[in-house]
């Protein structure tokens, strides 16, 4: 389950342990300071990271859900805001992703058009298989890491919260938007071994031809010693 701590005055904060951080009621130089003190705890920390706000209530006369933008919670108990953090630290994720595939999806497309030419050089090889590379990352974190489509272990301990669950991650297209990015995925993995299998046929026919060329070479010389100095 994710951690939770106290911060500020009247605030608290959510670790995920894949790196991200939900912050509630907290006053802007409490933030400032929670996340400055919590950087020296992080690697790899992205230079522009992705962020997203939503407005909280308490009101037991409604269904808990997303109303008009605003969640609307029966009480504000530990359970609840583990609910809530984990489906908004899953939409922040997928944000970044989503702008990192798109991103990706661009540099991929000359790589496919490259398949109507024959002048594939090494330095586009080499980019290929970088973006390859980085897709894979990509589906390491999304599927090991934070376990974007599984339910939190939360629930197993507090059924009751399900119902508020499905209806965060039904609001912010959790599943919806997860699919939209394996499929992006998809193309793009599809797109990159295709491009680089071409590339690999077109170095091996001209190895091929290298090895015909000299055997033809080595046929005339032994010809050539036959005829005039035989």
């Amino acid at each position: 389950m994710p951690v939770i701590v106290t911060v500020g005055e009247h605030g608290c904060a959510v670790l995920l342990k894949y790196g991200a951080v939900v912050l509630f009621n907290l006053e802007p130089v409490e933030k400032v300071a929670f996340l400055t003190k919590l950087s020296s705890q992080v690697s790899g920390s992205f230079a522009n990271p992705e962020t997203e706000e939503v407005e909280i209530h308490l009101n037991v006369g409604e269904s808990e859900r997303v109303k008009e933008g605003k969640i609307l919670l029966h009480e504000f108990s530990v359970e609840r805001l583990q609910i809530v953090a984990d489906i908004l630290a899953k939409s922040v994720v997928l944000s970044h992703y989503e702008t990192s595939l798109a991103t990706v999806f661009d540099q991929i497309e000359p790589f496919a058009a490259s398949l109507q030419r024959e002048n594939r050089s090494r330095r586009q090889s080499r980019e290929l298989l970088r973006q390859l590379g980085t897709t894979l990352l990509v589906q390491h974190k999304i599927v090991g890491r934070v376990e974007i489509i599984d339910k939190p272990e939360l629930l197993w301990e507090s059924p009751q919260l399900e119902n508020l669950y499905l209806r965060l991650e039904d609001e912010y297209e959790i599943r919806e938007r997860h699919h939209a990015l394996e499929r992006k995925l998809e193309l793009i993995t599809q797109t990159a071994q295709t491009v680089l299998e071409f590339m690999q046929h077109s170095s091996s026919q001209r190895v091929e031809w290298y090895v015909v060329i000299l055997i033809v070479v080595e046929i005339l010389l032994s010809l050539y010693d036959i005829i005039f100095k035989g």
